[in-house]
């Protein structure tokens, strides 16, 4: 989602001649709401990328409620959308999956095609992360609503993430990895950093899961130079940690060790007591 900046001018300008002025017309519209969800979005996101889901959440019900206040379908679905996310990763899975529900009746009020298709497959995507559908329907889907999103580049891409998703479950790590370097060559040539770094994240645990150990710190060490490049601290932990994993399954355990602790430390930083816990368990096993 793009992040709209506010430009705010004060002018004085005192006109004889309507008809002389250069200046736009003013249309009466109101976007003192709009605009605050839309800077709320972007922020609840970015705390969610953080891992702080907790005050996520608190954000994106305020801003919600803000969105339907303005009655603006599309502000209401991103803003569901983004909270049926949030849901998921508190493991509020019944919720998440009423927020994903209530955007795709939006989308089917407002008769936009686009946005059903993108609703349709966040569904998807949290059906084959909760095991509701097996990864071959997702597929399905995907490919059955993908076609109807050609306008926004970032829910092109998200449905290429999607798909290799779905092909990583079923094992077919070729196509897997062929879709999300489709994802990822959007997030790059666009300059989404964060979300690049997520595809090479996701590649990375496509090649291990290959027996391609090699390729998969390669891909782990492309995701971490991007997010040291935007502070992703969070990312930065993941894929430290993940490193550690794909070492120790390759049985090389002192630069597993290595890695967790890299991974441990930034835990530790960002006060996050239940991952730290997590890479004990992992350094002590």
């Amino acid at each position: 989602m793009n992040l709209y900046k506010h430009l705010t001018e004060i002018l004085l300008i005192i006109i004889f001649f309507s008809s002389c002025s250069s200046a736009p017309k003013d249309t009466g519209d109101i976007y003192y709401l709009r605009k605050n969800v839309e800077t709320g979005l972007e922020l609840a996101n970015t705390e969610a990328a953080q891992g702080r889901f907790e005050n996520a959440h608190l954000l994106l019900t305020k801003h919600k409620q803000m969105a339907i206040l303005t009655d603006d379908p599309s502000l209401i679905i991103r803003s569901c959308l983004s909270l049926g996310n949030v849901l998921l990763s508190l493991e509020r899975t019944d919720e998440a999956f009423e927020q994903w529900e209530q955007a795709i009746a939006e989308a089917q009020r407002l008769g936009n095609r686009e946005l059903l298709a993108v609703c349709r497959i966040y569904k998807a995507r949290g059906n084959l992360l909760c095991g509701r559908s097996s990864a071959q329907s997702v597929l399905e889907e995907v490919n059955r609503e993908s076609p109807n999103i050609r306008a926004d580049r970032l829910y092109i891409a998200f449905s290429w993430q999607v798909r290799g998703l779905a092909f990583r479950a079923v094992g077919s790590y070729r196509e897997a990895e062929d879709a999300m370097r489709n994802s990822l060559n959007i997030h790059e040539k666009d300059l989404h950093l964060e979300n690049a770094s997520y595809d090479w994240y996701t590649i990375a645990s496509i090649r291990s899961l290959a027996g391609n150990t090699t390729g998969a710190i390669q891909a782990l060490e492309s995701s971490i130079a991007l997010d040291r490049r935007i502070e992703n601290s969070w990312g930065l932990a993941a894929s430290w940690r993940a490193m550690g994993d794909v070492y120790r399954r390759a049985g090389r355990q002192s630069e597993a060790t290595e890695a967790y602790q890299r991974s441990r430390a930034i835990y530790v930083a960002l006060e996050n007591d239940h991952e730290v816990a997590e890479i004990d368990n992992r350094i002590a096993n």
